[in-house]
């Protein structure tokens, strides 16, 4: 029989045992993501390209409220604000930080120079200054573009000559917060050498009806929507006013054309979305930027929106239709 000195010597050994092992068990790593957007907050039960990147996350064990801390920065279209909201983002010690947008990738990156940055966009990352090169970005920078430079930019023209071939006037729709200039100069030599005029509208403070009105005056004969996070938070207003003033538009995403944009021809968001989360999750296990290539999309979707073609007037050309990876009725 354990008498009481002895039974409580061997509970005493047992809770000491207990401490050992739990001190020797290192506890759960809490994996800390910040992610920087130009645009606003969504709206109730829609999601940001930040829950679209969490959600992908938690696909790679990486489960918000269990080991994952989001931490999440609009700046509401107000850009001036980008600036403080990444020094907020810097100063919280995170493991990684995403920046969506040129804007935000610059700002970010004045930010920090130690915080690993994953960035979703920018036409050109080595023009922009942000990589020292694709192969080996140098610093604590890498991610996706959202195309292979500007290249894509003569293309989309191109596609949208074909769909209206009585244009010669196109207007290149973009607000003052895109970001870079390299992508404009890319789209007026593009349609110089397609002997396009292109008419540079420039959005200023969201005020797309505002634009249009300025626009219309030069008579353009179809639209060219510039990609940024404002355009693509902005996608119902500028079809309706495309569809108002009877403008056939090429537009950078598919989801556009989904929501009755005429055409698209550009990259995945949810391909780039899955690759942000795959540069999150090696970081996240030890991997430097630095080491890490940026990634170009390889593959482009041309997207067309018949019934938008028809309120329009227009005849879309069957060589058009059989390059088209998907038509929607």
């Amino acid at each position: 029989m354990i008498d009481r000195r002895s039974l409580l010597e061997a509970v005493a050994g047992g809770l000491l045992a207990v401490s050992h092992a739990a001190r020797a068990q290192p506890a759960a790593r809490i994996f800390r993501l910040g992610v920087l957007l130009q645009v606003a907050a969504p709206a109730a039960r829609s999601l940001s390209r930040a829950d679209e990147i969490a959600a992908r996350l938690a696909e790679l064990g990486y489960v918000e409220g269990r080991n994952l801390v989001v931490e999440r920065r609009y700046a509401g279209g107000a850009i001036d604000k980008l600036p403080a909201l990444a020094r907020e983002l810097a100063a919280l010690k995170l493991d990684v930080i995403v920046a969506i947008g040129t804007l935000s990738i610059r700002a970010a990156v004045d930010a920090t120079k130690t915080t690993p940055i994953v960035m979703f966009g920018s036409e050109d990352p080595v023009a922009d200054g942000f990589v020292a090169s694709l192969a080996r970005p140098g610093g604590n920078v890498t991610g996706v573009p959202i195309t292979p430079g500007v290249t894509l930019v003569g293309k989309k023209l191109d596609l949208l000559r074909q769909t209206v071939p009585r244009a010669t006037r196109i207007a290149y729709l973009m607000p003052a917060s895109a970001g870079a200039s390299h992508p404009v100069k890319a789209a007026l030599a593009a349609a110089a050498s397609q002997r396009l005029k292109l008419i540079v509208a420039v959005v200023h403070n969201g005020l797309y009806e505002q634009a249009f009105t300025s626009l219309m005056a030069e008579r353009p004969e179809a639209l060219f929507v510039a990609n940024s996070p404002g355009t693509s938070a902005q996608q119902q207003e500028i079809i309706a006013l495309a569809a108002q003033h009877r403008l056939p538009a090429m537009y950078e995403w598919r989801e556009q054309v989904e929501a009755g944009g005429l055409m698209s021809y550009g990259s995945s968001l949810a391909w780039i979305t899955l690759r942000v989360a795959a540069y999150v999750d090696q970081i996240f296990k030890g991997a430097r930027p630095a080491d890490l290539p940026v990634e170009l999309p390889s593959q482009f979707q041309l997207v067309i929106n018949l019934k938008t073609a028809r309120a329009l007037g227009l005849t879309i050309p069957q060589t058009l239709l059989k390059l088209a990876d998907e038509v929607i009725e």
